[in-house]
């Protein structure tokens, strides 16, 4: 969620201050639906909400409705607010929303894009790609970044899924994958913080040794950005919005790797990347080819730049 919020800021080209937000029962389970912007909802540890208020406030999760309602409040109106997700409340209390097209939310106040915001831009990449060179050029290509989450609202990943996935990438590595087509791949793994320790510990038995393998063991920088940068193609669990989208972003092939279960929301984001070509179904097997970069975060930056100049918040363009 910081990440949807710090994405869209930095592609606006704002410089922005992170709140970070709990709230206290029984507002925790209220918010949404119960319509406030009262400041005795926070739990002790939250950031303080206090003047001076900002000219934009950016907002993402449960919590972050309450947050931004109660700035909404205190600046009398004057902060522009923007919330990143469906708050399941009339989009009325917001300046504006930027939602995923998959959440079917329509208003004059709704962006719309194909997937979630994030932080993954080429410039980034670029200035990434040199940093992380000693530990990715050795290997041979070609090079297939791996991002592997954990079980979800929508997605269960046990222990059986990753047995299942680590013994395809295993097999993958070694050039035995389900195609037989017999050219090893090189693999730059990484988990996600729902990765837990008993699927790690699996994924690990399965991958760790392989020469041409390397498997971030969570020490030290992460190397995420620079895995992007060296990958000639991306394989990424489905369980995360955020990490389809940023794998889709980038210009490489991206294989999805889809569980058990999922919702009617997952399948048409899913679907929609499928049917745009930027990613396909991972079946273990590498597929290569040249699908076009989304930059939904860019459009989205864009559209925002257009509101907040209304507001005279932001130069009127040439």
């Amino acid at each position: 969620m910081v990440n949807q919020c710090l994405g869209l800021a930095e592609r606006i080209g704002l410089a922005p201050e992170v709140k970070r937000i709990t709230l206290r029962p029984p507002f925790r389970q209220l918010v949404p639906y119960l319509r406030l912007g009262l400041s005795h909802a926070f739990a002790p540890g939250s950031d303080a909400l206090a003047p001076p208020w900002p000219d934009v406030a950016i907002g993402c999760g449960r919590a972050a409705i309450a947050a931004l309602l109660a700035i909404k409040r205190g600046s009398r109106g004057r902060s522009f607010i923007i919330y990143t997700q469906d708050p399941r409340i009339s989009p009325r209390h917001f300046d504006l929303l930027v939602v995923p097209e998959h959440d079917r939310l329509v208003g004059q106040n709704v962006i719309t894009t194909k997937g979630a915001l994030h932080r993954v831009t080429p410039e980034r990449l670029e200035a990434e790609k040199p940093r992380w060179a000693q530990q990715f050029v050795a290997l041979p290509g070609p090079r297939v970044a791996v991002s592997i989450g954990g079980t979800s609202a929508a997605y269960p990943f046990g222990p059986a899924e990753a047995g299942e996935l680590g013994a395809s990438l295993a097999a993958l590595a070694r050039g035995r994958s389900a195609a037989g087509d017999g050219q090893p791949v090189s693999l730059m793994v990484t988990c996600s913080r729902r990765t837990s320790p008993e699927c790690r510990s699996i994924l690990e038995a399965h991958l760790v040794g392989l020469p041409n393998c390397y498997f971030w063991d969570g020490s030290g920088d992460n190397p995420y950005f620079g895995m992007l940068a060296h990958a000639d193609a991306i394989i990424v669990t489905c369980d995360s919005a955020n990490m389809v989208s940023e794998a889709a972003s980038t210009g490489k092939p991206v294989l999805v790797a889809e569980l058990e279960g999922g919702n009617a929301k997952f399948r048409r984001f899913l679907d929609s990347l499928y049917a745009s070509g930027a990613a396909h179904p991972f079946s273990g097997v590498l597929e290569l080819w040249e699908p076009r970069p989304l930059d939904e975060t860019g459009k989205a930056a864009a559209a925002v730049r257009e509101r907040l100049a209304a507001r005279g918040l932001w130069p009127q363009q040439a």
